[in-house]
């Protein structure tokens, strides 16, 4: 198995990437992970979006996203 660990800016682990072949080889064996893969069903279009995100939740993102990009000058 060639898992790959991804790392954020800092260095620290932030995520696991698993090559397909080596996730249907998990999936087969351990059969419970099957709903991962129809419960995280990605939308196929954009329109498919409209109204899944609450304006307060949309605003925090905003929020923060301005924060980093804040936080992202200071360090330059």
């Amino acid at each position: 198995m060639s898992l790959q660990i991804i790392q954020d800016g800092y260095g620290k682990n932030a995520g696991v990437f698993i090559p397909m072949k080596d996730w249907e080889l998990i999936i087969e064996k351990h059969e419970d992970l099957k709903y991962l893969i129809t419960q995280n069903n990605p939308p196929k279009r954009l329109a498919d979006l409209v109204g899944k995100l609450s304006n307060e939740t949309a605003k925090k993102m905003l929020d923060y996203v301005a924060e980093s990009r804040e936080e992202w000058e200071e360090r330059k």
